[in-house]
């Protein structure tokens, strides 16, 4: 279950495997559905549970009933803060501990009677079935005594602080005075914008199936970060992080929502002791809604003062966003704006306001997503405002090294981005006045706008062992959200050791593997790759050292640096070396293996203490980021105001791409979702009691295939030099500049400007 499928293969080609469309290794066992998610491992004996969630935003439990609960037939227990387990504190969140990471929130479900959101969990029920468990669920009566909560955006947005800066991300930057710079500019304008909270809604909800032998865990669960999981719950449960295993090779989409560990999987792991039966939770769509945290809301100032002939002068970018009083965080939604434009003066500003809300958590591509459509739309704005092409624009501000500080680019093609899609887009057709393209009665408009996700490293664990038969084993408990990266890792293998790509064996999704970097930030692939490579270096060594002990083999007297593997062995560049098999075989041996990281807890500090050396030193020395040109085409009914996206094109600068196949899925699932952004998106939240109103998918809008358009995407495939294989990820770039590009192409339709998504038709009437 922790495998990938073995699939025939031809010899590797000549260029190798690295960046062809190679079909996924896992592609048979999900379409045929022999697949298992987290909510479908078979255990004897399984039984259910339901979470009965808060009524109030605050406030405390003064009384809680589950008689009528309890005699539901089939009903095993009620958990309640009065009967359940204790469970340790969740700890102060320090990225020198993993175990602090995950947590999605600060409470400690079921053992206090405190209320810190509209929807946080009060009870769960566990039955022998899942209809029994919710049937009892609708019966916990509760009542409470509520406090004054703050739930309003909008009212508290003057109440935010300015974020404190760390490591990892900076709550202030400025070059120059750009507020007097923008006062005295000759053009300038000054904008707002908002964007709404957003919901995740991975195809697979956030499910767990958990069971104790003794004083060991196994949990099955959708999680983006197995070992953070580990660690996490083996703190909470107070057993050692080895008594704890986590599997979860398949997992139905993540999007940053599976980053964190929520409340539903500590519940049921605490409902499986309390019960002492494996059980199993799938939460509801609503349940989601309500215990999974998502996209912040937004408020945004963008203002720029630009010379007539576009050069800019100032740049302003600030936002205010929430974080729950119970844990969240920020989101760099101004990270772009320090990056893209080579403005003279420059201000950027992140502040938050904390809310009585569940926790916000990472999206796709968390803050510049948002912070993208507002400055990009602002950039459109400006163009029209000097009467200029709006790429004429933003190339004449194209810096030549980084605006804020002087550093310099590790890989930067923008330029050539916008000169490909014009080009595949047929830019130059577009007439520049508002209103003046139709297609019969549709009002017909163009758009563009940039771009730009930072490129991630994190440290990680891999063992590779290489057997006499010429197969290869990889193993790394690294996550497979949908995205491709066994395949990826199987091609990056098979160059690496000279194999057919059908020799390769992946081992992924599992605690007992080797450790892994969670799965966000773009930056899983390139992390693996670095581990891969290296443990692929190792091996490739150790095998040469062996060879070299024969006076009889080819390869003595050769040194490391002038071999090539290939054709299943070691080759001298220039000439002929022995296989893999010769060499074992001489040397008595059915395999050999190479690791790369330490599995001690010394060693992971050890190793996260060098990846943060390694990520400062980095910073210190060059900007990394993958970016794009996204361009869109849209009609608008003039008499409803309905949009339509009609046809989109992106291309992208995301250094060497490892499969295309995947990354073109991986591109285009990023441009429909920032299409669902712009168009319909947003979770409704009552501003006088703090719930969502619209929790479920259909109320809440996410775009289906009716609402998309054939999406032609291209990137550039030059490696970064500075990344492993110098890719730089691709799984968040996509979405950027996406919401933008169809604000600015609905400015072009209709001569109006919506700075508030979602963009619905009654903003257009």
């Amino acid at each position: 279950m922790t495998q990938t499928e073995i699939r025939p293969a031809p010899p590797a080609p000549a260029e190798g495997y690295v960046g062809r469309p190679v079909d996924r290794v896992d592609g048979t066992v999900k379409t045929t559905g022999a697949a298992l998610y987290s909510a479908e491992y078979p255990y004897p004996g399984i039984t259910h549970g339901a979470l009965v969630h808060a009524t109030i935003t605050r406030g405390r439990i003064t009384r809680i009933d589950t008689e009528r609960a309890a005699a539901v037939p089939g009903v095993l227990t009620v958990l309640t803060h009065l009967n359940a387990p204790v469970l340790k504190p969740a700890p102060k969140r320090s990225p020198m501990n993993l175990s602090s990471m995950v947590s999605g929130t600060s409470v400690s479900y079921l053992n206090t009677d405190e209320v810190h959101w509209n929807g946080q969990p009060v009870a769960m029920v566990v039955a022998e079935t899942i209809g029994a468990a919710r049937q009892a669920a609708v019966l916990v009566e509760v009542a409470y005594d509520e406090f004054p909560a703050t739930v309003d955006f909008a009212a508290a947005e003057p109440d935010a602080v300015v974020q404190k800066s760390d490591l990892l991300m900076s709550g202030e930057g400025r070059k120059g005075d750009a507020e007097a710079a923008l006062a005295a500019a000759p053009v300038s304008l000054d904008l707002r914008f908002t964007t709404p909270p957003h919901a995740h809604n991975a195809i697979e909800p956030h499910a767990t199936t958990a069971a104790w032998d003794g004083d060991r865990l196994t949990v099955h669960d959708g999680t983006q970060g197995i070992a953070w999981a580990q660690a996490h719950l083996a703190l909470r449960f107070g057993i050692p992080v080895a008594n704890v295993r986590v599997v979860a090779p398949h997992v139905g989409g993540g999007f940053g929502g599976k980053a964190s560990l929520w409340a539903g999987t500590l519940l049921t792991a605490m409902a499986a002791r309390a019960t002492g039966r494996p059980v199993r939770m799938m939460l509801t769509r609503e349940g989601v809604y309500r215990t999974v945290g998502g996209r912040t809301p937004s408020a945004q100032r963008v203002a720029l003062g630009a010379r007539p002939d576009g050069s800019l002068t100032s740049l302003i970018h600030t936002s205010v966003t929430l974080t729950g009083r119970v844990g969240g965080g920020p989101e760099q939604v101004t990270a772009q704006s320090r990056h893209l434009y080579d403005a003279e003066n420059i201000l950027v500003r992140q502040s938050l306001v904390e809310m009585d809300m569940v926790s916000n958590a990472t999206m796709r591509a968390p803050g510049e997503s948002i912070g993208t459509f507002a400055l990009e739309a602002a950039m459109d704005e400006l163009a029209y405002g000097l009467g200029m092409d709006p790429i004429e624009l933003r190339m004449r501000n194209e810096p030549a090294r980084n605006p804020m500080d002087g550093k310099r680019f590790s890989h930067r093609m923008l330029r050539e981005a916008y000169a490909l899609g014009a080009e595949k887009f047929g830019w130059s057709g577009r007439t520049p006045e508002p209103g003046s393209m139709r297609d019969g009665r549709w009002l017909v408009g163009m758009g563009v706008a940039t771009a730009y996700h930072p490129a991630w490293l994190f440290w990680g664990n891999i063992m590779v062992r290489l057997s006499a038969d010429g197969t290869v084993l990889v193993r790394c408990g690294f996550q497979e959200m949908g995205m491709g990266g066994a395949t990826a890792h199987a091609q990056i293998a098979a160059d690496a050791l000279g194999v057919p790509l059908g020799a390769v064996r992946v081992e992924y999704g599992d605690s007992t593997l080797p450790t892994a970097p969670p799965a966000g930030g773009s930056g899983q692939t390139a992390s693996v790759a670095a581990a891969l490579l290296d443990a692929a270096d190792k091996l490739k060594r150790s095998l040469l050292a062996m060879a070299k002990r024969s006076p009889s083999s080819p390869l003595r007297g050769v040194r490391p640096g002038d071999v090539v593997a290939r054709d299943g062995g070691l080759h001298p560049v220039d000439g002929t070396g022995e296989t893999y098999a010769a060499i074992l075989a001489r040397a008595g041996r059915d395999h050999a293996e190479a690791a790369v990281g330490s599995e001690s807890r010394a060693g992971q500090v050890s190793g996260q203490l060098r990846f943060m050396a390694r990520f400062l030193r980095d910073r210190r020395r060059f900007v990394r980021a993958a970016s794009g040109a996204q361009f869109c085409e849209v009609r608008v009914d003039p008499d409803t105001g309905e949009v339509r996206v009609t046809r989109w094109v992106g291309v992208f600068d995301v250094g060497r791409v490892i499969n295309a196949k995947t990354v073109a899925s991986q591109l285009r699932g990023g441009i429909v979702m920032g299409i669902g952004m712009a168009l319909s998106e947003a979770t409704l939240v009552d501003p006088r009691t703090g719930r969502i109103m619209n929790p479920s998918l259909s109320e809440y809008h996410i775009p289906v295939h009716a609402d998309i358009p054939a999406i032609d995407v291209h990137w550039l495939d030059i490696p970064d030099p500075t990344m492993p294989l110098g890719l730089l990820g691709v799984g968040e770039v996509g979405i950027t500049g996406v919401a933008a590009a169809v604000a600015n192409a609905v400015h072009h339709a209709t001569g109006r400007r919506v700075r508030d998504l979602p963009i619905t038709l009654d903003k257009l009437l």
